[in-house]
């Protein structure tokens, strides 16, 4: 235990690491309960895999190593992706699911022919932007932080001022649309703030592991709350708790890939809420159904 505490408190690379997984932990696990609610659960991949070919055309237009920049393009081609999504499934016939995986291959496979041109010129080792596509959280250092505090900061800010009505989007978008609320801007909206949350994560979890940190922790919170508030909060402390331990297995082990041990842990947790959440858990619904099996064979007895 002390051996944890001292590699949090005074060992850099460490502290930026659990800092940085913590943060995406709580940013994910708050919008991916949207995402979850609303049935969006492979948004959140579609998103994630859009954000390579932004990151890819500003490295080719730059040739800057700056996070910042990089971010930068990884939103906007993730921002444009999800608006490829919303205007397909509003201007056509194709379901949402398609038009998910349509966006998804498109975006991900123009990430894929970039960044080959790139590892062609021998320079996409030097630049680090293969890190987006797996994650390289040990590669975080303390301005890497700060962005992905002010972004989810600002994305969490955002959740809540708009709470009431992203709340009633969720649940029942028709009846917010009788009300005169503008659904279609609310949705672009929260979907922008989905993309925030991608932005947050990639350098620490990567391209193909970020839609786990959206979805897991959401899940698993489902398990124990039918209420909104709740889900949000148990969320982010799932998500915050399997980032941090994430960082802290990593750290005391030799050669231990951050991401997949942050994914793999918040999986487990995600296992303990199927069996045992108090609201959705297998275990108690198994004992309410005997409970109210054996009320109704005594009432009937009766």
């Amino acid at each position: 235990m002390f051996e944890v505490l001292s590699a949090v408190l005074f060992d850099y690379t460490v502290r930026n690491i659990a800092l940085g997984s913590a943060i995406l932990g709580v940013a994910g696990g708050v919008l991916g309960c949207f995402a979850v609610l609303r049935r969006q659960s492979l948004l959140g991949d579609a998103l994630a895999h859009a954000t390579l070919p932004g990151i890819c055309v500003v490295f080719m237009l730059t040739q800057t190593r700056v996070s910042l920049w990089l971010l930068l393009g990884a939103g906007l081609s993730a921002w444009l992706g999800a608006l490829a999504i919303l205007a397909v499934v509003r201007g056509t016939r194709i379901k949402q699911d398609a038009a998910l995986g349509i966006v998804l291959s498109v975006f991900f496979g123009a990430g894929v022919v970039l960044l080959t041109l790139i590892q062609q010129t021998g320079a996409a080792g030097q630049s680090g932007i293969d890190r987006f596509l797996f994650g390289q959280a040990a590669s975080l250092i303390r301005s890497d932080v700060i962005t992905m505090g002010a972004l989810a900061g600002a994305a969490l800010l955002v959740v809540g001022v708009f709470y009431k009505e992203f709340k009633l989007l969720t649940f029942d978008g028709p009846f917010a649309a009788s009300l005169g609320f503008p659904v279609r801007a609310l949705d672009v909206l929260l979907t922008s703030l989905i993309v925030v949350a991608v932005i947050v994560g990639i350098q620490a979890v990567g391209v193909i592991l970020m839609a786990a940190m959206l979805i897991t922790p959401a899940a698993a919170a489902r398990q124990w709350t039918d209420r909104l508030p709740a889900m949000i909060l148990i969320s982010a402390l799932f998500g915050a708790g399997s980032g941090v331990a994430g960082a802290l297995v990593s750290a005391l082990g030799p050669n231990l890939p951050t991401g997949p041990l942050i994914v793999l842990i918040a999986t487990g947790v995600f296992l303990l809420s199927l069996l045992f959440g108090a609201s959705r858990g297998l275990l108690w619904s198994q004992l309410r159904e005997r409970r109210n099996r054996a009320a109704a064979l005594s009432g009937g007895g009766a």
